[in-house]
């Protein structure tokens, strides 16, 4: 395959180029001559903001790496203007060693070495297959017979983040607990309910409130998925 056919932009020197002006390989913007950006003007890689010289950058005018914010020479800024790294707010030449954890000031060290549950990095979409649609799910999605499945997505993350809690082994859930700084109260602002061990279910049968068991309870859900 020719370079000539591999962008669709213009003067281009690198190949699968949608924009114009470009030197590198893979970006979508214009003017870039590095590789895989999105945003224009970025000398280095990954960009989705523009005018950068580092890399992973999604802000603009950053010459460090992985900045969210703009007009940093540091690194993993969020705010604006640092020299140094892992800053959240602006003009800040400092690297701070500790950071705001559930509200309270936690060693970086500390909570970078802490082993983070599995369920709560939630994901806002989800392909589902057709052997575990539900019957509501496949009447709300027919085009499930052509492609095997559909994409479910969320509209509001805390609903994600439920249903990888209702998911989540025993183990994984015990490991939220031992978060540092872990406020059960701020927990349920940010995750949208409480979380707890007890991983019995109750139900209402024939009049009466019974608990049974978290396995019990998904085997007999199963029986109301067709």
């Amino acid at each position: 395959m020719t370079e000539e056919t591999t962008n669709t932009g213009n003067w281009n020197t690198g190949n699968w180029n949608t924009g114009d002006r470009n030197t590198g390989y893979c970006n979508t913007g214009y003017r870039n001559t590095g590789h895989w950006n999105t945003g224009n003007c970025n000398t280095g890689y990954w960009n989705t903001g523009n005018w950068n010289t580092g890399h992973w950058n999604t802000g603009h005018c950053n010459t460090g790496n992985c900045n969210t914010g703009n007009w940093n020479t540091g690194d993993r800024n969020t705010g604006h203007w640092n020299t140094g790294d892992r800053n959240t707010g602006y003009c800040n030449t400092i690297t701070p060693e500790e950071v705001l954890i559930f509200n309270k000031l936690c060693s970086i060290k500390k909570w970078e070495k802490a082993s983070k549950p599995d369920w709560m990095y939630a994901r806002l979409t989800q392909w589902i297959t057709e052997d575990d649609m539900t019957k509501k799910e496949k009447e709300s999605n027919p085009s499930y017979i052509t492609t095997k499945g559909y994409l479910k997505f969320y509209s509001n993350i805390q609903h994600a983040y439920i249903e990888g809690w209702e998911k989540a082994s025993k183990e994984d859930r015990e490991l939220t607990f031992e978060l540092p700084n872990f406020d059960i109260k701020v927990f349920k602002e940010i995750f949208g309910f409480t979380p707890t061990l007890d991983s019995n279910k109750k139900i209402v049968l024939d009049g009466k409130e019974i608990e049974i068991s978290e396995e019990s309870f998904n085997e007999f859900k199963k029986q109301f998925k067709d």
